[in-house]
Parts: C-alpha cells; structure tokens; sequence
C-alpha cells in the first residue's frame, strides 16, 4: 500500500511503495523466499500467513490481480501488479 491507495493506513509514497516492491521481486527472482517477505512487508492481513490468500476463483478479486494470477503457471511469481489498493507479488500455488 501507500498514502492515497484504497484502504490504505501506510504512509509511504507510490513511488517508495514501488521502489520496495520492485526490490522485494528482485530478492525472490535471487532465491528469496515469497512468504518471509510477505510477512516482513506486506501490508494486507495475509501477510502474516506469508501472503496466503487461501483459494479464490474468478470474480472474487479485482480485475487487475485476478487476469495475473489466472494467467500464471502454477509455482510462478508475478510481476508487479498495480490495483487501487495499492502494488502486489503474486505467487500461484494451485
């Protein structure tokens, strides 16, 4: 998230809430692993189960997040993902 995203309480500009996800798909692209980011940065309350958002089919997310998660393979990591609530990493599990 950052300062004006919906729902938002970060105080962070846009442009240091991308800079940070930018590096944190640079570590994970190095090896990092996905979840311990999530939990160190994340600012949705799945970050604290490591970014598990649990099972969810078409139609329940926003358009943007929803067209990457579905157009990735199982066990990839997305690119950066902009939506209204602010930037996102994805990693398809199932």
């Amino acid at each position: 998230m950052y300062a004006g995203s919906a729902r938002s309480t970060a105080t962070r500009s846009k442009e240091e809430a991308l800079d940070q996800i930018k590096q944190m798909k640079t570590d994970i692209d190095g090896g990092a692993d996905f979840g311990e980011l999530a939990q160190k940065n994340s600012d949705c309350p799945s970050g604290a189960n490591g970014g598990d958002l649990g099972m969810f089919g078409r139609g329940q997310m926003v358009p943007e997040f929803e067209q990457a998660a579905f157009s990735m393979e199982v066990g990839a990591t997305s690119d950066v993902v902009e939506t209204d609530f602010g930037y996102h990493l994805i990693q398809r599990t199932s």
